[in-house]
């Protein structure tokens, strides 16, 4: 699977998607590689604090890298240039587009996506940094999302201290601790979150291959 993990501004937790959906995978068994295609390099910075299972490299090193991944993940440049988009995205299985609920996230990622549509790149929303206190506006921002056409994950990602423990000591949700080294009480429902928007990825990926099989005529055989 190719990923792209993309957005049209820093804070949409683009690579902490990238980082614990490639430890879902890693953990799956998977060969797993992260490109770190951001100028700010911030998947190299979260995976050099700590020990993730999978290697995170930079862009210019991606193509000995991915040579033996079975997953490779994009942690894409914030950006809403067309052509730069287009060089990150075409090749991709799916461009997944993390989105905050509030409002103006919501409208940088419908600019971007009519972007992806132009380029013909399959992509799909993430809602993230949900607050459960306030789920009406996540619902309301999924709402918004889907009434211009865009695909929506069910999936949500919550918003938890926990993301930011991670964050620091460079590792995946799972393992976050406080200061005294105790597990973090909320771990497991950010955890939880990815493991289903992992399923998620590989159910859309799987059946639009099959769409895409199912569309292209087999060949007249040959007398």
């Amino acid at each position: 699977m190719f990923i792209t993990v993309s957005g049209q501004k820093g804070g949409v937790a683009k690579t902490c998607t990238s980082i614990h959906l490639a430890s879902v995978w890693a953990g799956k068994g998977l060969s797993v590689c992260v490109v770190d295609a951001d100028r700010n390099r911030s998947a190299l910075a979260y995976a050099i604090r700590g020990e993730l299972p999978f290697s995170v490299v930079p862009v210019e090193a991606a193509a000995k890298a991915t040579r033996s991944a079975d997953v490779v993940i994009t942690d894409g440049q914030a950006s809403s240039d067309e052509e730069e988009l287009r060089h990150l995205a075409v090749g991709s299985d799916l461009v997944l587009l993390p989105t905050s609920p509030k409002a103006r996230a919501v409208e940088l990622t419908v600019e971007l996506a009519r972007l992806l549509q132009i380029v013909k790149v399959p992509h799909a929303v993430l809602l993230v940094k949900v607050d459960t206190r306030q789920q009406r506006a996540a619902d309301e921002a999924r709402a918004a999302l889907q009434t211009f056409g865009l695909s929506v994950m069910t999936s949500e990602i919550p918003l938890l201290s926990a993301f930011d423990k991670a964050e620091s000591l460079g590792v995946a949700v799972f393992d976050a601790v406080d200061d005294r080294g105790r597990s973090d009480p909320r771990r497991m429902a950010g955890w939880s979150a990815y493991l289903s928007v992992a399923q998620e990825i590989e159910c859309l990926i799987s059946k639009r291959l099959s769409v895409v099989s199912r569309s292209i005529n087999p060949l007249p055989m040959s007398a």
